[in-house]
């Protein structure tokens, strides 16, 4: 089916984290193809603004680790819209100071779990209200493939974090199944994002060690995590909750990798 033609989410309000670049990018456009008007939390204005412009939809500038900042957000989507239907979850860093657990400083680690995990858990806690009261609602957190199996490269505050997304994911998706409301984890694999484009400048072998453990043999596309998020938005997922969404090439399926 033509992407243009398929309008799943018609009417619905969909709100994204970090959703200037990378994945939140991919994930903006193909929400508002399928129909859902796009409210974007990033801390970067102007890509963020850009972004909001491209599918009419509107720019909230976001600190993820604020509770005042993730309340604003939220709030700015109701009053705009009239609800909140879709909440992707999906601003997250991987600095290279977050590295061995014998290398990685207390400030590294800490800074990693207020943007990857206490981020999710202030979205949640201020979206599920608005969910609740309309008896509905799609709550999509981004975690790993790294909080299934350990990674190649140690990146021990932000596997950590990824875990603790996909653990929250599925209490809050059990809590809340009854009332209307889906939480699931989505767990990517290696995406050809600027993260990943800036580990491959800084550091090849390192990045190259991703790869050769890929069955698929190369990175994703943010446009295919993309559609994996609209499918967990949609109603063609209404079974679907407190779930661990892997899409990862395999990675997780392989236990050696034939080159």
């Amino acid at each position: 089916m033509n992407e243009s033609k398929c309008r799943r989410l018609e009417g619905r309000v969909a709100v994204v984290t970090g959703g200037a670049s990378g994945i939140g990018l991919a994930s903006v456009r193909r929400l508002a193809d399928e129909g859902a008007r796009i409210v974007i939390g990033d801390v970067d204005p102007r890509s963020g603004e850009a972004a909001a412009a491209e599918v009419d939809g509107i720019f909230v500038k976001t600190d993820v680790t604020s509770a005042e900042d993730v309340a604003t957000m939220f709030r700015t989507a109701k009053q705009t819209f009239g609800s909140i239907d879709i909440a992707f979850n999906n601003a997250g860093i991987s600095p290279p100071d977050d590295d061995s657990i014998l290398e990685t400083g207390i400030d590294a680690w800490r800074r990693v779990q207020e943007v990857n995990l206490t981020s999710v858990y202030l979205c949640c806690k201020e979206v599920l209200p608005y969910m609740l009261e309309q008896g509905k609602g799609s709550i999509i957190n981004t975690a790993s493939f790294v909080a299934t199996m350990a990674a190649a490269t140690s990146q021990i505050s932000y596997t950590a974090s990824k875990g603790g997304v996909l653990a929250m994911s599925r209490e809050l998706g059990v809590q809340f199944a009854r009332s209307g409301v889906r939480v699931n984890a989505l767990s990517p694999g290696p995406v050809n994002t600027p993260l990943l484009i800036e580990l491959f400048a800084k550091d090849p072998e390192r990045a190259a060690r991703r790869l050769v453990h890929i069955p698929m043999g190369r990175f994703g596309e943010p446009s295919e995590l993309a559609a994996a998020v609209a499918f967990l938005a949609s109603d063609d997922s209404s079974f679907l909750t407190a779930s661990n969404f892997l899409i990862d090439g395999g990675i997780s399926g392989a236990y050696v990798t034939p080159l």
